[in-house]
């Protein structure tokens, strides 16, 4: 292991992705590789259907690449236990995902509970992060509140605020804001930005929307399996 990824918070190297059915072999990327620093911002943009949310799910641990190794926090995934891949998970990185995945039947403050009971902390511990954490993102009077009573940005705020929770080394976003109106959107996404300077998470942020990944340190494209930088300019 380099030095780089011993000290970032997620990298992959070598990274390929392979889909077989029978005897036809669909290859996604092939010898990817990707470090993120700690508090840095990184859009992943590409064309529908370019494997950025593969990546995505690669780089969080959710699947297991054909080949290569991912690094969270300096470990690599592929040498652990599922437990231990899961509380590294659980304990090192954030998810937030186009739909927000909120669990129906609990409120939002219970929702925010969640991961941080997870990781073994009490109900008064876990209950004090999570409101903390739903009133940073404007929602410490909707704590009661199932998800069918929130509008579709509240939902997403809550679930901005639970990829927090655990205070992560790394947010995952998966076209976070992709489900809302351009009103909303910049909202979330400010609001995802004051926490990653508040709190010094890193963002990795596979978007559709260039104007957004702009606003991030770096930005890679993803083109015919392969990784390039991209410059684009603010507006």
């Amino acid at each position: 292991m380099n030095d780089a990824i011993k000290d970032s918070v997620l990298a992959c190297s070598g990274l390929s992705m392979v889909y077989q059915e029978g005897e036809m072999r669909t290859p996604v990327f092939d010898d990817l590789s990707l470090t993120v620093k700690r508090g840095e911002t990184v859009a992943i943009v590409g064309a529908s259907g370019a494997g950025k949310s593969t990546l995505l799910h690669l780089l969080g641990g959710l699947d297991t690449p054909t080949a290569g190794d991912v690094f969270v926090d300096g470990q690599k995934m592929s040498s652990l236990g599922d437990t231990a891949r899961g509380e590294l998970r659980n304990r090192a990185l954030g998810f937030i995902y186009q739909f927000h995945h909120l669990l129906p039947e609990f409120t939002a403050l219970e929702n925010v509970m969640l991961p941080v009971m997870l990781s073994g902390k009490d109900v008064k511990e876990a209950s004090a992060r999570a409101t903390e954490l739903l009133e940073a993102v404007g929602l410490g009077h909707r704590l009661s509140h199932k998800p069918g009573e929130l509008s579709g940005g509240e939902r997403q705020r809550a679930a901005v605020a639970r990829a927090m929770a655990n205070r992560p080394a790394c947010i995952l976003g998966d076209e976070p804001t992709g489900n809302l109106d351009e009103r909303t959107a910049a909202t979330v996404f400010e609001l995802m930005l004051k926490l990653n300077k508040e709190q010094g998470t890193s963002l990795v942020m596979v978007t559709h929307d260039r104007r957004l990944a702009a606003r991030l340190d770096r930005v890679v494209e993803l083109v015919e399996g392969k990784l390039q930088p991209v410059a684009l300019k603010a507006e």
